[in-house]
């Protein structure tokens, strides 16, 4: 049975930063007859639930992977080795899975695809795409937003 690495709080994993799940009824439809790989890249890299929310400043998750961007929480305290860490812990678990298609949390610092937010805690977006999002998807693993939550 073929494999997709999922966002762990779209599987009901209470692990949000606001220590909630974002469950969504549409996933099933989704993820069809594959087996879910449930996975939450910031908990995995030892980060609290729940945390201080974070958002990534000066960029997206590649330009935080080529060290032009940082991912900061609400109060200024950089998490940006968490985030890379939690964003490689994510990628060696699709390898172990053999997932080659990724269904993440839109807007997440991590798994946000398309688009995140802008690193100003004011809820505007900004092109983009998280800084797993991005790991994976340099990976050759294809990278879908969830069906709304």
């Amino acid at each position: 049975m073929e494999s997709v690495l999922v966002s762990a709080c779209l599987r009901g994993v209470p692990c949000r930063f606001d220590g909630r799940a974002k469950d969504s009824p549409a996933m099933a439809g989704a993820l069809g007859d594959r087996r879910p790989v449930a996975f939450c890249p910031e908990v995995s890299a030892g980060l609290s639930t729940p945390r201080r929310p974070a958002e990534i400043v000066g960029g997206d998750g590649h330009d935080v992977l080529d060290g032009r961007a940082r991912v900061v929480d609400d109060t200024g305290h950089d998490v940006t080795a968490e985030f890379v860490d939690g964003a490689e812990r994510a990628l060696a678990a699709a390898r172990r899975a053999g997932c080659t298609e990724a269904l993440l949390m839109a807007r997440s610092p991590s798994c946000g695809h398309g688009a995140v937010y802008d690193g100003t805690f004011t809820g505007t977006l900004r092109a983009g795409d998280g800084v797993t999002a991005a790991l994976l998807e340099r990976h050759g693993i294809a990278v879908r937003p969830a069906p709304s939550a």
